[in-house]
């Protein structure tokens, strides 16, 4: 299926749902993350998704000064769009959330697109034990914890990021409600085209990760937005390549990472993201896909240049 148009693959490099026992590649210090996102980047990535983890403990972070150890020599060393997480982790107010991409200001950030269950608890009975406390505590308070994203509060963070900090936005859609959220946003001119839509697959919560999903996704995608959206695809643990390869053919783009899975094959973990990125580089490019560089991928989102963010 040649074709000439470029597919930017984006890297989440730690996320907050993983935690440290449950692989030995998953980065968490500073210095871990700056290595292992410069490595991604190298390897194909246009886009770094980046959370911050405690250095002492590998718990989720919302602290800007934990951001700003490993920021800098990203941007240094490569010239990679940096995406800062909105969404932050479990249990974390918005302000908290807020506090990194506001002094950053960052070309991107994700914004999730509506409030919801976010059921990590399952991954319990995987483990005996755990290498930290605090890690069988954030899967189990799962069970009882809805991820807050209100009108009110993406109507804020529009506002205060968008609008204040010229960050555009990674539009986490896990499921199809979150869609038509958008579209009300799109209606009200709050947001503006064009508008960069991930579809997520396979959180216990959110919309399952099954091919007739990814279909659905798109068609309802199609029918609001139209021509005024870039797709992009991700998808949990094993169903992270068979569902991303099903959307860069579909006409999407693709995100792969350790934050949303930790393995390179069945049964086999991943030894870092930059494997990851390798492996959907080889399969787009035997489907005849370009990949897009980082400034492609600023061109075709309308971002506004590395030399505009505060690191």
């Amino acid at each position: 299926m040649a074709t000439d148009r470029k597919v930017i693959i984006t890297c989440a490099s730690t996320g907050s749902i993983h935690t440290p026992t449950m692989s030995e590649y998953l980065p968490l210090t500073p210095q871990q993350i700056a290595e292992q996102s410069i490595a991604a980047a190298e390897a194909g990535a246009a886009i770094l998704h980046l959370h911050a983890r405690d250095p002492e403990d590998g718990r989720p972070t919302p602290d800007p000064d934990v951001f700003m150890q490993f920021l800098p020599p990203i941007k240094e060393a490569c010239d990679a769009v940096i995406n800062i997480t909105t969404g932050g982790g479990h249990g974390m107010s918005v302000d908290e959330r807020l506090a990194a991409p506001l002094r950053i200001k960052p070309e991107m950030s994700s914004l999730n697109m509506g409030s919801m269950n976010f059921g990590l608890f399952p991954m319990l009975a995987r483990y005996d034990e755990f290498r930290y406390e605090w890690e069988r505590a954030h899967l189990e308070n799962s069970r009882d914890f809805i991820f807050r994203n209100t009108f009110k509060d993406i109507e804020y963070i529009l506002e205060v990021l968008g609008e204040g900090c010229g960050t555009r936005f990674e539009f986490e859609c896990y499921d199809i409600g979150h869609l038509y959220n958008l579209a009300h946003f799109l209606d009200r001119g709050l947001v503006k085209p064009p508008l960069f839509v991930q579809s997520i697959f396979g959180i216990l919560g959110g919309i399952g990760a099954d091919p007739e999903n990814v279909t659905h996704m798109r068609r309802i995608a199609d029918k609001l937005f139209g021509d005024q959206y870039i797709w992009s695809i991700l998808a949990g643990g094993r169903h992270q390549l068979p569902l991303v390869t099903m959307g860069a053919v579909m006409g999407g783009n693709v995100r792969v990472g350790l934050e949303d899975s930790l393995y390179a094959g069945k049964g086999r973990l991943a030894t870092s993201n930059a494997e990851q990125v390798s492996i959907i580089r080889r399969i787009l490019e035997r489907l005849s896909l370009e990949i897009a560089t980082p400034d492609e991928a600023r061109e075709m989102l309308d971002l506004k240049g590395a030399d505009q963010v505060d690191f």
